[in-house]
């Protein structure tokens, strides 16, 4: 399929000094769709910027619209970091007529890159943009983990349409369903209804409070881990770090916090679609949301280029293999760590019938921390939440 006809050139001279960079910043090594230059070949890429002008469904911040080039500002003066780039910027998704026309073009552009193995990297636009990136993996047939750094959990009504607030619940709603793990990091306990939170309980998904993230940021990584999809919701930042979002509050992550998390995503083997949203340029202060954006997009791009490829899903030959008993379980729990990366995995039953479906499931990302409660007999949350589900 031919995905130019969903996108408009970047008029890069309006948004950069292209003629005083430095021959190492990074607008020198991305093959860009400005209106001086073809649209890029997508064939045997690594990573594809995707923008997207699309806010009318974003709740009290319809300017995050004028994000992408807003982001680009910045991204494009960073210098490149010490490796060779294999990178597209598409340019912008033209908005449609109507915001499910959006909607449309945006989950044919990521399936289409999904299919060549391409990492979409997509600057927003509202976060109600993360269903049409969920029906991307619907139209490939793919079952897939979602994660998202948001201050809530975007529930919103049943009978509610689709916007930046309610987008989860037309995923959970969605069917048929790909969705077999859904987590959030960092959300923040007055921003959300207890109800909520219990249904993410009787779901078996995995929420975690900004605070306890923050205590332990390490622990964000096996999280990241395990996602095939993830939506960051800028508000998720504080405002003294972002405040180019009109719905920035005094708490969040830091800066370089959200930095941290973007390289544990690039690192992640199993990731295959990012995306940053409700950037508004115009609550935004000296650009520095914006530029917040561009390192946290550069961070991803360092940790992209230094994967470890070392997903344990068949040969096993290099990795340390554990088996910790647990009473309870009149069983055992099976942990992997890796020979190359020093990370850990841990193996859940899965019936015989459902394993090729569940292939890249019931083997869960996880910590040092996780073997170390399953040698105290107790069984780590993250087995038992993906054990209930495979069950």
């Amino acid at each position: 399929m031919d995905i130019s006809i969903y996108f408009e050139p970047i008029k890069l001279k309006s948004i950069l000094d292209t003629d005083n960079l430095h021959p190492n910043q990074l607008y020198n090594f991305v093959k860009i769709f400005g209106t001086d230059m073809s649209f890029p070949d997508i064939d045997e890429v690594d990573i594809a910027i995707v923008g997207v002008n699309e806010g009318r469904s974003a709740v009290n911040n319809l300017q995050c619209s004028k994000a992408p080039d807003a982001v680009r500002k910045y991204l494009y003066a960073l210098y490149k970091p010490n490796f060779n780039l294999n990178i597209i910027d598409l340019g912008n998704i033209k908005p449609g007529k109507t915001i499910n026309d959006t909607y449309f073009a945006f989950r044919d552009v990521v399936a289409t890159l999904l299919k060549k193995n391409i990492v979409p990297i997509i600057i927003g636009g509202g976060q109600d943009l993360t269903f049409a990136n969920y029906l991307a993996y619907e139209s490939i047939g793919k079952i897939i983990n979602i994660v998202t750094v948001d201050p809530a959990f975007d529930l919103g009504d049943t009978e509610s349409p689709l916007t930046s607030r309610t987008y989860l619940n037309k995923i959970i709603t969605h069917q048929p369903s790909y969705l077999f793990n859904f987590s959030n990091i960092g959300y923040q306990t007055y921003f959300v209804d207890s109800a909520a939170i219990d249904l993410m309980k009787k779901l078996y998904f995995d929420t975690n409070r900004l605070g306890s993230v923050q205590a332990d940021i390490e622990e964000v990584e096996p999280m990241v881990r395990n996602a095939d999809m993830i939506s960051i919701d800028i508000s998720s930042v504080r405002h003294s770090d972002a405040p180019g979002n009109e719905n920035a509050s005094p708490n969040g992550f830091y800066g370089e916090e959200l930095c941290r998390i973007m390289r544990y995503a690039g690192l992640s083997d199993k990731l295959s679609t990012i995306g940053i949203y409700e950037i508004n340029p115009e609550k935004d202060i000296n650009g520095q949301t914006a530029h917040l954006a561009a390192q946290a997009i550069w961070y991803f791009v360092d940790g992209f280029y230094n994967r470890k490829f070392d997903f344990p899903v068949k040969d096993k030959k290099d990795y340390i293999k554990y088996r910790v008993v647990i009473k309870e379980l009149q069983n055992e729990i099976v942990f992997y760590k890796s020979k190359k990366s020093d990370r850990w995995w841990m193996e859940v039953p899965c019936p015989t019938r459902l394993k090729s479906k569940y292939e890249r499931h019931y083997l869960v990302p996880c910590s040092y921390k996780d073997y170390q409660t399953a040698m105290k007999e107790e069984i780590p949350d993250r087995w038992w939440q993906a054990y209930q589900k495979l069950m």
